[in-house]
């Protein structure tokens, strides 16, 4: 990738099938430096595996993923199992993350407001506190963008705003890309420079000014966010009660 472009990440008419199940079909995205890009979706509608492609863990049918040269990725996992029995400070957690001084880890703990919890078992931190440690954890590889999957999950209501103003806040700060997945949308929108919206491929994308209430929106994501903010667009083609795309052409799967 061209330095030139100014462009951290790029995807281009990704496409993935497993088991014969079509799980991307034709999903382009680009995240450029202290830009945050949400990506929003269904269950079931391929953001995981998109993360994955995007971070290199697998590889894509077709289509493909550009880094920027010397990229440095901090990746934040939607879940970590630790052993209940296993003795571990928050401290301690840090310092897995890899060659780390105490002063790193004083000052990304000061960063996500866990310094006073430096000592605390990682098992006793409540669940927002450890969203944090974990979101600390992915800064002290200093990187150029984050990857945060469900960053709030497990966090209550008031907790969930805090965190994504934390972000919002940790973008400022260091001038680094976010690329987001949540289901959060009426909470990120503030703390949010794109949204795209996934379901097998990006049905939408716009700018937060840009919501309204679509009933395409509506239809793919349920009734339950009916007062919500959502995004216009519209959509040139219907899903099947599978989230399969009807009458609109699939993207080429054949590898050259």
């Amino acid at each position: 990738m061209n330095d030139s472009q100014n462009i951290l990440i790029k995807a281009h008419n990704l496409c993935l099938s497993i088991a014969g199940r079509q799980i991307l079909d034709g999903v382009s995205l680009e995240v450029k430096p202290a830009e945050i890009v949400t990506l929003v979706g269904p269950n079931g509608s391929g953001k995981s595996s998109l993360l994955r492609l995007l971070l290199r863990l697998s590889q894509p049918d077709a289509g493909s993923v550009e880094h920027k040269i010397g990229l440095r990725t901090g990746y934040m996992p939607q879940k970590i199992h630790i052993d209940p029995v296993l003795p571990l400070s928050v401290k301690r957690f840090l310092q897995l993350a890899g060659d780390i001084t105490p002063h790193q880890i004083n000052q990304v703990a000061e960063q996500v407001g866990v310094i006073s919890l430096l000592d605390h078992p990682v098992q006793n931190i409540s669940g927002g506190e450890f969203q944090r440690v974990l979101l600390g954890r992915a800064l002290l590889r200093k990187p150029d963008l984050l990857v945060l999957d469900e960053p709030a999950q497990g966090v209550d209501i008031n907790g969930q705003q805090q965190f994504y103003q934390l972000i919002s806040s940790i973008r400022d700060q260091l001038g680094c890309g976010v690329l987001m997945v949540s289901h959060d949308l009426h909470l990120v929108m503030a703390a949010t420079d794109q949204v795209l919206c996934l379901n097998t491929h990006i049905c939408c994308q716009g700018h937060p000014e840009d919501v309204s209430k679509h009933p395409e929106y509506l239809k793919l994501f349920g009734s339950s966010l009916e007062g919500l903010a959502v995004y216009t667009h519209h959509h040139d083609h219907s899903h099947d009660l599978h989230g399969d795309v009807i009458d609109q052409k699939s993207c080429d799967h054949n590898h050259g």
